[in-house]
């Protein structure tokens, strides 16, 4: 058996947050925007149940039909929505309907939990500095697609993942919460995604709530 990702792969999380941190700001109504298999969506989940994080998920918007991320909300009594961005002949088109629906739904922060679509002034205009992203690197460096892969092929010891608030620009905007994972001799795309998952799991409530305090 193999040993414990979190065991053989120690990492370093910037910046710490206070143990009662939940304790600081009221609940917070999360819409989550997802497109695949829902990962982190789930870790989030868990973690507001654990009392990690003060906060409820009242809606999730999924994209593309049949994402394993609509079962994991299903399971959970999340209402999913699907919002297909193919029916759509703008980006602004299609933001306007997910800003309808997470209006409908009382939602006050976006969190974007793997979700591959560009956003438009039209989202973040309706959430100013209230649209939060995680993304498998140590931004700036490796933005966009295939980040694990432009990490490897780069030649760089450690990479990571960060969750910051969105801006208009690809993976651009204030950090909020980073964790730095080294990347091994051997490692595959594969092996090292695993082990940047942990981590994001690790960072992203705490990045939401830093936000929150950030906002108070």
């Amino acid at each position: 058996m193999e040993p414990a990702v979190e065991q053989t792969t120690p990492s370093i999380i910037s910046p710490d947050i206070p143990a009662d941190a939940e304790t600081q700001v009221s609940t917070l109504k999360l819409g989550v925007l997802a497109s695949g298999s829902g990962t982190n969506f789930e870790a989030l989940v868990q973690a507001i149940a654990d009392g990690k994080l003060r906060a409820e998920i009242p809606v999730l918007i999924y994209n593309k039909p049949g994402a394993a991320v609509a079962a994991r909300a299903q399971r959970w009594g999340i209402p999913a929505i699907l919002i297909d961005h193919r029916k759509y002949q703008s980006r602004e088109a299609f933001d306007f309907d997910i800003a309808q629906t997470l209006s409908q739904y009382g939602v006050e922060w976006v969190v974007m939990a793997g979700w591959m679509r560009r956003i438009t002034e039209v989202l973040l205009d309706r959430y100013p500095d209230r649209v939060i992203n995680i993304h498998p690197s140590l931004l700036p460096s490796f933005p966009g697609l295939h980040a694990v892969e432009q990490a490897l092929n780069s030649g760089v010891k450690i990479t990571g993942c960060t969750v910051h608030i969105a801006r208009l620009k690809v993976d651009s905007g204030p950090i909020l919460i980073q964790a730095a994972v080294p990347i091994l001799p051997d490692d595959t795309p594969e092996t090292l995604h695993a082990r940047i998952q942990v981590q994001e799991h690790e960072i992203f409530h705490r990045g939401i709530q830093i936000a929150a305090m950030q906002a108070s």
